[in-house]
């Protein structure tokens, strides 16, 4: 999924903090068990298929759960790149990509290879509520 993400941004040109959004479905074998099956095409993993959503060109509300498992600032990323400094001299990027912090040579960001592992597990949730007797809106519940 990252490296299509990669791959998208690439494609259309963008340079700046975004997120690129997939829906996952989770594939079970047809025994009892309900395990997992084998991936079977690139658009699959080991446990499902990915489908793409949407790229948004901006923070996302819950940019703290990237922040959390990635250790990366995402508004200070957003303002180093917008200063037009590349992602590859950021220390926090390239601590990410298991750089050294004080280099300067390029990082191959399609090669998650060397890409460090999350810093635990995030979930967020984001409750709502709608009343259907008013078309729905939006209310405090």
């Amino acid at each position: 999924m990252m490296k299509a993400a990669v791959s998208l941004a690439k494609e259309v040109g963008y340079v700046g903090a975004g997120t690129v959004e997939y829906l996952f479905t989770v594939n079970y074998q047809s025994n009892s068990t309900a395990s997992p099956r084998a991936p079977t095409n690139e658009k699959e993993n080991e446990s499902g298929n990915y489908y793409f959503l949407e790229l948004n060109p901006r923070l996302q509300v819950e940019h703290p759960v990237t922040e959390m498992i990635a250790g990366v600032n995402l508004p200070a990323l957003q303002l180093q790149i917008a200063m037009g400094l590349p992602l590859h001299l950021i220390p926090e990027i390239r601590r990410l990509y298991g750089a050294d912090e004080s280099a300067t040579t390029p990082i191959d960001f399609e090669d998650l290879s060397k890409l460090v592992e999350p810093l635990g597990h995030v979930i967020a949730a984001r409750i709502t509520a709608e009343n259907p007797e008013a078309g729905f809106r939006p209310t405090s519940g």
